[in-house]
Formats: C-alpha cells, sequence, structure tokens
C-alpha cells in the first residue's frame, strides 16, 4: 500500500476546465468565477490561464487568489521551440508570466509555481491532423531537436536566474513533443537538474504512451503532475477516423477522471516511491454539451479523494 499522503501532494485545477482556454473553444467565465468554483470545489491552487485572464499586476492576482484561499502553482507558456527565430520572444513570454508569479506568490507558495512549457501546440497542420496517431516519420529533424533542447535550456535557465523558479516540459498532443519517443528525444538532450517535466496523463495516454512508464521512468524528474483521463473509444474512433486535434477534444476525448483508461493508481503510486511532493492539478476540458464545470470539477476531486488524494 504506497502512503499518498507521505508525498504530500496537493491538488489544484486549471481554468481550462472552464472551458476558456482550450484553442478557443468552449464558453468562457470569468476568472472570479473560476476561482470561486474551484475554491468552492475542493481544490487548493489554480493554474494562471492564459496571459491577461488573471489580473497581470503582482498585488492584484495576489488579492484575487487570497480571496479564495488559493495557491498559484503555474503558468502554461507555448512555444515554437524547434525554430530557432522563436527563442526570443519565448524566453521574454516566460519571464513575463514567471515574475508574475515570482511576484504574486511572494514566497508563500509550497511548492512554489512552476513555469509549464510546451510546444505551440496545434499551429502545424501536420501534426494537429495527426494527434494521437503520430509515427515516426512524423517527428523532428536531428537539427530541430537540437533547437528545441536549445531553446529550452535557456528559457528555463533565464527564469531560474530571474526569479527562483523552475520550468517544467509539458508532453502535448498536436505539438512535436507529442509520443513516446518524443518525449524521450527531448528529455536525452536537456539537463535534468534544469528542466522537469509536468507529466499530463491524458496527452502522454492519447499520445500512445502508457502515463505509468513515463512515471516510472521520469519518476525524479516529475516536478509537477497534470491528472487528465483519455477516453478510449473516443481515442480509437479519433484515429480510425483521421480526425484532427480539435475534433478529438471536441468529441470528448479528454473524459472525467475515473472514466477513461489512465491508470490513476499506478501513476500515484510510481510518484509516491519517488516522494513527489508537487502539484497534481485536475485539467477537465468541458466544453458546450459536455456538461458544467463546477459539476466536473466537484466529481474529479471526489474521485481523487477516493485514490487518497
Amino acid at each position: 500500500m504506497h502512503d499518498l499522503h507521505s508525498t504530500r501532494i496537493r491538488v489544484a485545477n486549471a481554468p481550462c476546465s472552464w472551458g476558456v482556454l482550450e484553442f478557443g473553444l468552449g464558453e468562457g467565465a470569468s476568472y472570479r468565477t473560476v476561482l470561486q468554483e474551484i475554491a468552492s470545489s475542493g481544490y487548493e491552487g489554480t493554474e494562471l490561464g492564459d496571459w491577461g485572464f488573471m489580473p497581470t499586476e503582482p498585488s492584484a492576482l495576489a488579492d484575487a487568489l487570497g480571496a479564495h484561499h488559493l495557491a498559484l502553482v503555474g503558468a502554461f507558456v507555448p512555444a515554437a521551440l524547434w525554430r530557432r527565430d522563436t527563442h526570443d520572444d519565448a524566453r521574454r513570454s516566460a519571464l513575463r508570466v514567471a515574475h508574475l508569479m515570482a511576484g504574486a506568490a511572494g514566497g508563500a507558495s509550497s511548492p512554489p509555481p512552476c513555469v509549464v512549457l510546451s510546444d505551440d501546440n496545434g499551429t502545424v497542420p501536420a501534426r494537429a491532423g495527426r494527434a494521437g496517431r503520430i509515427g515516426p516519420d512524423d517527428g523532428l529533424a536531428p537539427e530541430a531537436w537540437d533547437a528545441f533542447a536549445e531553446g529550452a535550456a535557456a528559457l528555463a535557465t533565464a527564469v531560474r536566474d530571474e526569479t527562483g523558479l523552475r520550468t517544467v516540459f509539458h508532453p502535448h498532443c498536436g505539438g512535436f513533443v507529442e509520443a513516446p519517443w518524443e518525449l524521450a528525444a527531448l528529455m536525452d538532450r536537456t539537463d535534468a537538474a534544469l528542466l522537469g517535466l509536468c507529466l499530463d496523463t491524458g496527452h502522454v495516454t492519447f499520445g500512445g504512451g502508457d502515463p505509468v512508464q513515463v512515471a516510472q521512468a521520469y519518476a525524479a524528474r516529475t516536478w509537477h503532475l497534470h491528472l487528465k483521463d483519455c477516453d478510449v473509444t473516443v481515442a480509437a474512433r479519433s484515429r480510425d477516423e483521421s480526425w484532427d486535434y480539435l475534433t478529438a477534444v471536441r468529441q470528448g476525448v479528454f473524459c472525467e477522471l475515473g472514466q477513461g483508461q489512465v491508470d490513476f493508481a499506478g501513476v500515484l503510486a510510481a510518484l509516491a516511491d519517488a516522494r513527489f511532493e508537487g502539484w497534481a492539478v485536475v485539467e477537465q476540458d468541458v466544453l458546450p454539451g459536455l456538461g458544467t464545470p463546477v459539476d466536473s470539477a466537484r466529481r474529479n476531486r471526489a474521485f481523487l479523494r477516493g485514490l487518497g488524494l
């Protein structure tokens, strides 16, 4: 029996669970509503969401979070790092959110928030169109992998040196780090002490990987956790009917926790063995016709309590 409480995993949610961030999908809610409903559903923290969704001045953001006793746990930063001409802008974007998070947290968040770096997902048609069925011939050339790794390392170094915060990389369907061998390619090219992993259980699964195996392989490098499930039937339809990424999301490929194929108990056990002490962030894409965000958030929280979180 793995003692999940000994790992001090804290559970958060994210604005994307309210349909306000997924590539313009869904019906937006105000940040005040999102924060109130995250807190009332039993979560301890939230991610930032897209720049401008929440206040962009540190004290105002701290006040908004404090009103609901929520910690700020991370912020998603997309960047097409395989193109060297994007590196400067990506670094500036990451530093902007890192300074905001560091200022708003004021050293009070434990563990501190992290920059959640990812590819600029959904912007390359050849990748977005083949999400969930990527083959070896769909990936980057070695020189592009080198550029990707160098850009990620430079960004993580700048974030660490200027704000003291850490950066994790988020493998994500619809981008160039989706399949298991693509995650390995990036991890192998980067310093484990500098760039951590945001293990997203749903994206790893839809991308053809096993999140339990990823948790075991990169346990010490997993500094941040996204809890997302994957509907096996919808994923199979997506592959059979050649859906693009957004179609799969609209059709509900990322279902509520416990309704799909992800072995959450196995993932959490692997991280417990490694004494994981980061944030576990629920991400439940709730789009029109798929349900009510706050109800889904409550069910997801209840599911995690059943696993000891």
